[in-house]
């Protein structure tokens, strides 16, 4: 039995390189001395050795605080997530797999980082623009001296000086922005599965910025596209006379055979009236946009073998293919030669034929036009609350060409809920059972705002309103719709949020000893506090957020127990819990842990032998092997 003592949210040996480092070591070990220098000819040896060349010429994109936002996206959470359980134990919330967050997004995907890693299928964000006017700016709380900050990001004390004053000033420029996104951008690509999509809206502020930098968050070679949409109509006063009445939406995969669906192919005009052996068919053109003095070999006449007639090429547009190919398709009867001898031969195209069941997707979206979208949120909540809100049609769109029926999709800029009102309202239409993960932090609406004078104290609070009406009257039609058993489509969703951690003792201490317990009174801490730690652990330790822990007794002591883990939380544990714990061990099928996780600060360290002790000396009937982690 190992026992290993951790603190959760240390970030004192994180540095901007330190967890590629650690990867880098762990599965190229031979390419570091003894001293954690690093061998840069062995990994020479390992990518020419399959047969990579070494790039000659490369480039990357550059900015003021790059390496801070390296660092930032390295560091654990300063914060714990809390549930909110009087949401989540109403009748439609307590079994849905859909999640409401409030939060910062960045705090919010490094707690989602290791329970939902490779698990999401299709991201959308629309984050700020940063267009001056949309209300972007960098704000951060974090506290760095300038000596610190230079050796934790590798810079020198002049850059160090410099982003420490850009992060206190509330920027707004490029870099800022950049900053901004890089670590938020960096956590998403960890937590998509290897087929899996992102899709960034944005407009020209910073779209080239923006390009640039997911070329080096997921690789030049995954980009999938770079889609347009229209989102006004009537053009707009500008003082060089453009209207810019379109934005982009940026879209990024894991791996470079990724393909989006497409829109789905209608084969109705496909018909079998000859009884053709090879199935149904429809006629296509025989011909291309080519001529005679441009494709010579494609200029020459056909011959009908049953008739005799013969046919000539049109000089101005010649067949599709070469005589000898031609005159194969003819054997194989693939040719249809009008009956009457007038006209044009055409092919016959079968439907067992066709490569791909969907049309490939175009980069041109369509309308989603703005005034639109506000109308339709208005229709939801019943008053102009919002500005710009996305389309669902837009969102649906993207979710039918990225995403499968039992997916996830995630949205850490959720606004004003559409992600997750177009998730639902897509399972509806097509019968799927997609989850969504969206968030959103508390930002405070304005006081003289429509938003604050119709109750809606932040954006979160227009959030979950939608999504709340929009599941309601969803769940409406959906009753209403006998052609369809759809009693167990998921409406409900459950809260969480992230909150401040623990006043920890432990903060400024290099090491722990047997007086740790002593620094901390767990009489202090309320259920609800110990419902929070409870959730950070479960979800840094694999769990979703979504899955529950259960309660287990052990004679007056109360644990918690899921994914093979089981968690001491609470003060009180004697050794006839002990006794119980290891009962329980031998003789409950269902009870089978590997790790047994203690909350440092209610067991001294007396208590902590005394259980590694019991479980080290004792082989239980299944012969388990439980290691022991103390967590401060």
């Amino acid at each position: 039995m190992s026992i290993t003592e951790e603190k959760l949210n240390d970030n004192s040996k994180i540095t901007a390189n330190s967890k590629q480092l650690e990867i880098l070591k762990k599965n190229f070990p031979n390419c570091f001395d003894k001293d954690g220098n690093f061998i840069a000819h062995k990994m020479e040896e390992i990518v020419t050795g399959n047969g990579l060349e070494l790039s000659k010429e490369s480039y990357s994109l550059n900015w003021l605080g790059k390496s801070y936002a390296r660092l930032l996206a390295n560091e654990n959470p300063r914060t714990q997530l809390k549930e909110d359980k009087e949401n989540n134990q109403q009748e439609d919330n307590k079994n849905s797999q859909n999640l409401l967050i409030k939060g910062d997004n960045l705090e919010v995907l490094k707690h989602l980082q290791n329970a939902y890693e490779n698990q999401i299928k299709m991201i959308y964000i629309d984050p700020p623009y940063n267009t001056g006017g949309d209300g972007f700016v960098y704000n951060d709380d974090r506290k760095f001296g300038m000596e610190e900050l230079s050796q934790l990001a590798g810079v020198s004390l002049e850059e160090a000086k410099k982003i420490l004053e850009f992060t206190a000033s509330n920027s707004n420029s490029h870099s800022a922005w950049l900053t901004f996104m890089y670590p938020r951008l960096y956590i998403a690509r960890e937590l998509l599965k290897e087929d899996g999509v992102i899709f960034i809206s944005i407009d020209d502020n910073e779209a080239s910025q923006l390009k640039l930098l997911c070329d080096e968050v997921f690789g030049e070679e995954n980009f999938i596209a770079e889609f347009i949409w229209q989102k006004r109509s009537g053009a707009n006063d500008s003082k060089n006379l453009v209207s810019s009445d379109h934005e982009y939406i940026i879209s990024y995969s894991k791996r470079q055979d990724i393909s989006l669906n497409g829109t789905e192919k209608t084969f109705a005009n496909y018909k079998n009236p000859d009884d053709d052996p090879l199935g149904d068919w429809t006629s296509g053109d025989l011909t291309c946009n080519k001529t005679a003095t441009e494709r010579p070999n494609l200029y020459y006449p056909i011959t009908d073998p049953e008739t005799g007639i013969t046919y000539e090429c049109n000089k101005n547009r010649v067949w599709r293919t070469v005589k000898s190919k031609m005159e194969q398709l003819i054997k194989d009867k693939k040719i249809i030669f009008p009956k009457s001898g007038n006209g044009t031969p055409m092919y016959k195209r079968h439907k067992s034929e066709v490569q791909s069941l969907y049309q490939p997707m175009s980069s041109l979206l369509g309308s989603y036009l703005n005034a639109n979208s506000t109308k339709e949120l208005r229709t939801v909540l019943g008053e102009q609350i919002f500005s710009y809100p996305k389309s669902t049609k837009l969102l649906k769109t993207l979710i039918i060409s990225a995403s499968n029926q039992d997916d996830i999709i995630l949205d850490f800029f959720a606004g004003s809920g559409t992600t997750a009102h177009a998730v639902m309202e897509q399972n509806k239409e097509d019968g799927g059972n997609r989850k969504y993960i969206i968030v959103q932090i508390d930002e405070l609406t304005d006081k003289k705002s429509e938003a604050y004078n119709a109750g809606y104290k932040t954006i979160f609070d227009i959030t979950k309103e939608r999504i709340t009406r929009a599941s309601k009257k969803i769940k409406e039609e959906v009753s209403k719709d006998v052609t369809k058993d759809r009693s167990d489509y998921d409406l409900g969703f459950k809260i969480f949020e992230t909150t401040p951690l623990l006043e920890n003792p432990l903060d400024k201490m290099d090491k722990f000893d047997d007086n740790t317990s002593k620094l901390f009174e767990p009489t202090t801490l309320t259920e609800d506090d110990f419902n929070a730690l409870l959730t950070t652990w479960k979800v840094h330790d694999g769990i979703k957020l979504t899955d529950e822990l259960k309660e287990v007794t052990f004679k007056e002591y109360k644990a918690y127990y899921g994914d093979k883990k089981v968690y001491f939380v609470h003060n009180g544990f004697t050794t006839q819990d002990l006794k119980e714990f290891i009962k329980k061990l031998d003789d409950d099928k269902s009870f089978e842990p590997n790790k047994l996780i203690v909350f440092g600060y209610t067991f001294e360290s007396k208590y902590q032998r005394e259980i590694s002790e019991a479980l080290a000396s004792y082989t239980n009937k299944k012969s388990i092997e439980i290691d022991m982690i103390v967590r401060y």
